[in-house]
């Protein structure tokens, strides 16, 4: 997919529909909080991402990581595999769809995480570089 942000933004959509029709406000309310631990070190990481990128504004970009090559079918082979064990582990179905928003902040954090790592080394390049 050429837009990984586009696919948080719809399975966002999904999992909070998913969570208000099965829950209820209150328990989807429950599930989100209950991820605030994930959920600081996420703004934590896009808050680094957007001081290295105001930093950066004036200069281009190098790629140090690879971009991004996993198929959609391999995604959701490696989602469905978690889902099995989250089945058995976490007692059942209601279980199972519990995880999907730690799944999904993960994912976001993986996201965040190496663009953030991409753009510290170019800081450190461009420091080095002024020196």
């Amino acid at each position: 997919m050429k837009n990984p942000l586009l696919l948080f933004f719809v399975t966002f959509i999904v999992i909070i529909s998913t969570y208000l029709f099965i829950f209820g406000q209150k328990e989807t309310l429950e599930i989100i909080t209950n991820e605030y631990l994930s959920i600081l070190a996420l703004f934590a990481i896009i808050t680094a991402l957007i001081y290295f990128k105001i930093k950066l504004k004036d200069y281009e970009i190098i790629e140090y990581l690879p971009a991004n090559n996993n198929s959609l079918k391999s995604v959701i082979l490696f989602f469905l595999f978690f889902e099995i064990i989250d089945y058995f582990s976490e007692d059942g179905f209601i279980g199972m769809i519990k995880q999907w928003f730690l799944y999904w902040i993960m994912g976001l954090i993986a996201l965040f995480l190496m663009e953030t790592i991409n753009y510290y080394k170019n800081y450190k390049l461009v420091k080095k570089i002024k020196n």
